[in-house]
């Protein structure tokens, strides 16, 4: 008996006029998503708590098992293990992004309009290694970019621990009790970093980022790489924004140890990696997301076959409907939504067994369309597979998941408990 866990990322939605009052859930063809609903049970899920509209990293801790108001979970630590760069406790993880600023401190667009690619990142990414030193307090730095406008920076000093209790200079997000959260309705204007408290360390620790902020906008600004996006009618990537610092890595007890199975990560985003690394996790290796979700699905269902004798339990993250998403553009959602449920969930209900397999597919969190961030709209959820008796649900969806016999999980922290009991109940 195997389980199968599928995370969606940024799947849920709220119903959208123009796809006749439907979530993009709703208006995609789904028919094997829809065969597991149909065939199991069904509900919704807070996958951090009502009222918290959750970063992805917060929200992948929680339904991975792990409360994050109990642990010092911090994204900019996780993304910074996930990137590949050396963190001790004592040095300063932040996640990054690079962005186009305008007069005024204004930001025109957080992500460059998407259209960084991965080359001009790391030509930007290199200046700024070299060029920049930081002078306010004695530290060093190290700044890698990931995948696109995304990024780890990792501020180190060897006179004195630094703090991650410092606030965002990126608007969009704000942080709750050391978590970070979305901030739907945010003015887009670069903040400066501040200490959250009285610490010396804190106001080091601050400073050295608004210190790399500005440095690295004077470097950005003049960069070639900028100058012929200018040239070729492009934003520019002028800015890094920062936020989620943190100074040290959560220790999270080990998902084999508890449970007593083996686990295995399937994921390709550095937050997801860093974060199914320090759960113990196998890792798969696998490629950055290209811009074809249908060879992604693909890809993942090819390693699930390869390693599904070796392991208990498997992990799957698949990025594709979170970005539209965030840019708003519902119809590009719903048809990622129907290559998600042809090229991954149909691909692999056709290599295995059910009957032989506990199958749960659910999002880490609602993107909706309208808001074009995260919200905190419960997500859909179904468990299906070996002798799951099935509820009165017919298709996936927010709307028919709030009928199924699951009820509505007010944290996370609820499913992987239910999902190990499903899957012993059938070994």
């Amino acid at each position: 008996m195997k389980l199968i866990y599928a995370v969606i990322d940024g799947m849920g939605d709220l119903p959208i006029e123009e796809l006749g009052n439907k979530t993009p859930l709703e208006a995609a063809e789904t028919p094997n998503m829809d065969f597991l609903a149909k065939t199991g049970k069904t509900g919704l899920m807070y996958t951090v708590g009502k009222g918290i509209a959750p970063e992805s990293d917060v929200a992948v801790i929680s339904i991975l098992g792990y409360d994050p108001f109990k642990y010092d979970v911090s994204r900019g630590a996780l993304e910074a293990l996930g990137a590949g760069l050396t963190m001790k406790d004592g040095d300063l993880a932040l996640r990054c992004n690079f962005a186009t600023l305008g007069l005024g401190n204004k930001i025109i667009d957080r992500r460059v309009g998407r259209k960084l690619t991965t080359e001009e990142a790391t030509e930007l990414a290199k200046a700024i290694n070299e060029q920049i030193k930081l002078e306010s307090f004695p530290a060093t730095f190290q700044f890698k970019n990931t995948l696109s406008h995304r990024g780890a920076l990792v501020i180190r000093s060897k006179e004195k621990k630094l703090s991650g209790n410092i606030t965002n200079t990126d608007p969009a997000y704000t942080r709750i009790k050391g978590i970070g959260v979305a901030e739907p309705e945010a003015k887009m204007i670069l903040k400066k970093c501040k200490p959250l408290e009285k610490t010396e360390e804190a106001k080091i620790s601050a400073d050295l980022v608004n210190e790399f902020t500005q440095k690295s906008i004077a470097i950005l600004d003049e960069h070639e790489v900028n100058k012929k996006r200018v040239r070729e009618g492009k934003l520019k990537a002028n800015v890094i924004l920062i936020r989620d610092a943190g100074h040290r890595l959560p220790k999270f007890p080990h998902l084999n140890q508890l449970y007593g199975l083996s686990f295995v990560c399937l994921a390709d985003m550095p937050v997801e990696r860093g974060i199914s690394k320090l759960a113990g996790m196998h890792m798969v290796d696998l490629p950055p997301p290209s811009n074809n979700l249908e060879k992604d699905c693909k890809l993942r269902v090819e390693k699930l076959l390869e390693t599904l004798s070796c392991h208990d339990c498997f992990y799957i993250h698949i990025k594709g409907p979170d970005e539209p998403g965030h840019d708003g553009n519902f119809n590009l959602k719903t048809q990622l939504i129907a290559t998600v449920d042809k090229h991954f969930i149909g691909n692999m209900l056709q290599k295995i067994n059910v009957e032989d397999h506990v199958v749960c597919v659910t999002a880490d969190h609602s993107t909706p369309c309208k808001l074009r961030a995260h919200s905190d709209d419960p997500v859909p959820l179904l468990i299906s597979g070996n002798k799951i008796q099935a509820d009165e649900v017919q298709r996936f969806s927010e709307r028919e998941c709030k009928k199924g016999e699951l009820g509505v999980l007010s944290h996370g922290t609820e499913l992987m408990p239910k999902l190990i009991m499903y899957l012993k109940r059938g070994q």
